[in-house]
């Protein structure tokens, strides 16, 4: 991935995309918020001060030269809904979603996370993006092929044509995770393919590479997976697991 860093913000774009696909992976650097959530949370949900908060998100909309009436985010609840919005929705919040599309340029998609992965899409030849939530509950409902699909029904987007970027997320050596979390991945997975392994006792699961194979599953096969563990890199990344839940979120925002 490339490294921007603009007026004290710092946050990272994939190389593979066309030039019409505007993106970035925030890092928790760069803005106003204290203590736990220093400083770029974008998280309301998550008891930091809304002063800071709303002024992080003008951080990051002045830094694209948007507005927030051009900004539509999902209230994201770990499950398989999957919305097309328009310039009708600027400003909105969509209720219990975890993925967004539009084929609309100047509509930007903002999502945010804290281990979950990002899933980022590019159609370059029916002009659609999208972005997507997936933690283990969403791998678990399907929300990756979910997007896929929902992009061709609704744009006439082929698989083939897709990129997808795996953006920063809880690397499996830090996601230790119980059996019945090993079952409930492996069961949305082509059957003989695996995301989990066992050191010691203790399932380890590879969230990226879940989503990678439930990626190609459905189709695509341009994918590029930044490799960033959050977990590892506080120091840049906002991590629920390895701060215990006491931290903020970063976002990730793509554009036409």
């Amino acid at each position: 991935m490339r490294c921007v860093e603009h007026n004290g913000l710092v946050w990272y774009t994939f190389t593979g995309p066309g030039r019409d696909f505007t993106h970035a992976c925030f890092t928790r650097l760069g803005g106003v918020s204290a203590g736990q959530w220093s400083t770029l949370n974008l998280g309301s949900t998550v008891g930091d001060d809304p002063r800071a908060v709303q002024e992080n998100h003008h951080r990051i909309f002045d830094a694209f030269g948007i507005s927030r009436a051009q900004v539509v985010s999902p209230y994201q609840v770990h499950g398989r809904n999957v919305v097309r919005v328009t310039a009708r929705d600027g400003g909105s919040v969509i209720p219990a979603t975890d993925a967004l599309m539009t084929d609309r340029p100047g509509v930007a998609l903002l999502l945010r996370f804290a281990d979950c992965a990002p899933v980022l899409f590019y159609d370059p030849v029916q002009r659609v993006v999208g972005l997507a939530h997936a933690g283990w509950r969403g791998v678990a409902a399907g929300i990756v092929a979910a997007t896929v699909q929902a992009m061709g029904a609704a744009f006439g987007t082929r698989a083939q044509d897709v990129w997808a970027g795996i953006g920063p997320a809880i690397g499996p050596q830090h996601y230790s995770v119980g059996l019945e979390v090993v079952e409930a991945i492996r069961a949305a997975l082509p059957e003989g393919a695996s995301a989990a392994v066992c050191r010691d006792g203790r399932w380890y699961v590879d969230l990226a590479g879940a989503v990678a194979t439930q990626l190609r599953a459905a189709g695509v096969s341009y994918i590029e997976d930044c490799g960033f563990c959050t977990a590892s890199r506080v120091d840049e990344w906002y991590s629920h697991r390895a701060e215990n839940g006491r931290t903020g979120r970063f976002g990730v925002l793509v554009m036409l």
